[in-house]
């Protein structure tokens, strides 16, 4: 008697928008062009003049609200939220996929943002004003190798991509969630989860000289990057091993 063999589920890219790999291309080109620029030089009058902007325009109460909305790019804070979303929606839907998707931010953030920053080694505007207490002119430049690492870690901002990032997690694991709940989460309030938070943060790091504004377009077009990576990904199909077979359900296709 033949045995049957089970059929294995295709795994196909999951659609993003813009469809294509053409915008992926676009903003590794922009994020590396930017770099090659600023390491020649380039765009330092633009950073400069939007940083003392910032500082002639800060009173007291600004600046705490504008402290007080940057939380909103914290990483730690994030990734927990996310991981707890995680573990709720693995628990309701009996599944450990969800459980994947932090899994992933995480390790694709830590193995970006930070290096980069690393390899850049671009002191941040306020290192004039508080130690290492560098020459104004001497913030700007990237590769400050000669620098401790602690003092130039300005490039890219990680508030920003990190933001741009761990939303559309939340996002992605929401939905369900409350869908699992009977609850229907209308697109333009997933929108507004994606879009509005890393708009803030990118606002407030840059107003509170904590980044050059090249360094927050650069965390910018990085959080993209990352962020259409992980929606690519077919969450729903990946194969499993044995052992796990029981958890296997799909979370995205249960909305």
């Amino acid at each position: 008697m033949r045995e049957t063999t089970p059929v294995r589920r295709s795994i196909r890219l999951a659609p993003v928008r813009p469809a294509g790999w053409w915008f992926d291309a676009v903003l590794l080109a922009a994020l590396t062009g930017l770099t090659a620029a600023l390491a020649a030089d380039w765009f330092f009058g633009l950073d400069r003049a939007v940083a003392d902007w910032a500082d002639a325009h800060r009173p007291t109460a600004a600046r705490w609200i504008a402290v007080v909305f940057n939380y909103l790019g914290q990483g730690t804070p994030l990734t927990l939220i996310a991981a707890g979303l995680g573990v709720l929606l693995a628990v309701r839907l009996r599944s450990v996929r969800p459980l994947f998707v932090p899994v992933a931010a995480f390790v694709l953030t830590y193995l970006t943002i930070g290096p980069l920053k690393v390899w850049t080694a671009r002191p941040a505007p306020s290192a004039s004003v508080k130690e290492p207490f560098l020459p104004p002119e001497q913030t700007l430049p990237l590769f400050q190798d000669d620098l401790p690492v602690r003092f130039a870690q300005s490039y890219p901002s990680g508030h920003v991509a990190n933001a741009i990032v761990w939303y559309g997690v939340l996002a992605l694991l929401l939905v369900p969630l409350l869908a699992s709940l009977g609850r229907a989460v209308p697109q333009r309030v997933v929108l507004v989860v994606r879009i509005v938070p890393p708009t803030v943060v990118l606002c407030t790091t840059t107003y509170l000289g904590w980044h050059w504004l090249t360094d927050s377009v650069a965390g910018l077009l990085l959080g993209l990057l990352l962020d259409r990576l992980l929606h690519r990904v077919p969450w729903d199909d990946l194969p499993l091993p044995g052992r796990l077979r029981q958890w296997d359900g799909p979370f995205i296709r249960h909305r």
